[in-house]
């Protein structure tokens, strides 16, 4: 249930109405939108009549149930307006969001040594992207592939960085490895094996750092939605969705069948950011250029690219991954897209890092 307050209340009766409605037994959360400031009433709302919140203030414009049964990454929660995830980078603050330039992420799908993420962290540095992403823990469907260097590899990622000044993306896989992943990471990633793993979601709910969250294989859109509302109800608001492909019937000509198609339908349902990862979503590189700047047209605020400085020697997920010259390539492409649709920043010349 919402609350929706007449333009320029006064911040003390949001603030007594507040405290009103946790005497209740609710818990309230005040939503400052563009326009108008909302609280959300989380708990038990099903005995309230919306007619006896209404009179608690003459400052409540109305009072509107949420049907969706994923209350706070419901579109309507923050009364349609977009939510941002900014984040801080040695090269400064970047802002993933609806109204907000496209973010890129790049990078190889595991760390394997300082040569390789550093070199691969200058290349795509200064090709325009923002983020580094880079497999510390790897969760893998066979128990003999190559796992990751673990904890050793964060320190390599944080050479990275500081070589660098690229944001750090990378995945948590257990609860045990969060404290020392969140010192280093500035987005937390939860991949798609663990997108229903609720103890996870609630661990990471309860911290501050923003959280990637990649949609399961076999995963609904609600189900989706339904994996953010346990980050987003333990109390960590800063949410970015990932679609990654999802299993289909055909299987033959690419790994996963990428749905951009979710695109359109998570603008109608929630106010969360949203990321494409084309390169697990086909598997193939040559068809990466074409989905990534068929996410842009579609209206994605972010991209996660693969990128290896010698694909066929990579120890996870080669095929799928661009040389930095063909990143560079697809960069400038993505370029002419970007920039029609609005959403492009053209990247100042870099100096050598």
């Amino acid at each position: 249930m919402i609350v929706v307050m007449k333009t320029g209340s006064p911040e003390v009766e949001v603030n007594r109405l507040t405290e009103e409605f946790s005497s209740w037994g609710l818990s309230p959360e005040k939503i400052v939108g563009s326009h108008k400031v909302v609280i959300g009433l989380v708990g038990e709302t099903v005995d309230l009549d919306p007619r006896q919140i209404q009179e608690a203030s003459p400052w409540i414009e109305e009072v509107l149930r949420v049907e969706k049964p994923y209350k706070r990454a419901s579109r309507e929660y923050r009364q349609g307006d977009p939510s941002e995830v900014t984040v801080s980078t040695p090269n400064g603050a970047i802002t993933f969001g609806e109204q907000h330039p496209l973010v890129v992420v790049a990078g190889p799908c595991s760390v394997e040594n300082e040569e390789m993420i550093v070199e691969t962290a200058r290349r795509v540095k200064a090709a325009g992207a923002q983020f580094l992403r880079g497999g510390a823990y790897k969760p893998r469907t066979s128990p003999y592939a190559f796992q990751g260097h673990g904890e050793s590899a964060l320190g390599l990622l944080a050479k990275a960085r500081e070589v660098t000044g690229l944001g750090i993306i990378t995945e948590l896989m257990d609860a045990a490895d969060l404290e020392p992943l969140a010192e280093i990471a500035d987005i937390i990633q939860i991949g798609a094996r663990n997108m229903q793993n609720f103890s996870l979601l609630k661990k990471v709910g309860a911290q501050g750092k923003p959280i990637l969250l990649k949609r399961g294989m076999a995963a609904t859109i609600e189900d989706w939605l339904m994996a953010a509302e346990y980050i987003l109800a333990a109390g960590n608001s800063n949410v970015i969705l990932c679609e990654r492909g999802i299993r289909t019937f055909d299987s033959k000509y690419t790994r996963n069948t990428l749905d951009l198609s979710c695109i359109p339908v998570l603008r109608s349902l929630t106010h969360l950011p949203i990321m494409i990862d084309p390169s697990h979503g086909t598997g193939k590189w040559e068809y990466v250029p074409s989905m990534a700047a068929a996410s842009i047209a579609a209206g994605t605020d972010s991209l996660m690219i693969e990128v290896h400085p010698d694909p066929k020697k990579a120890m996870s997920d080669g095929p799928q991954s661009l040389t930095p010259e063909r990143f560079d390539q697809l960069m400038r492409e993505l370029s002419v897209v970007g920039k029609a649709m609005g959403r492009w920043i053209e990247q100042p010349a870099l100096a050598a890092v």
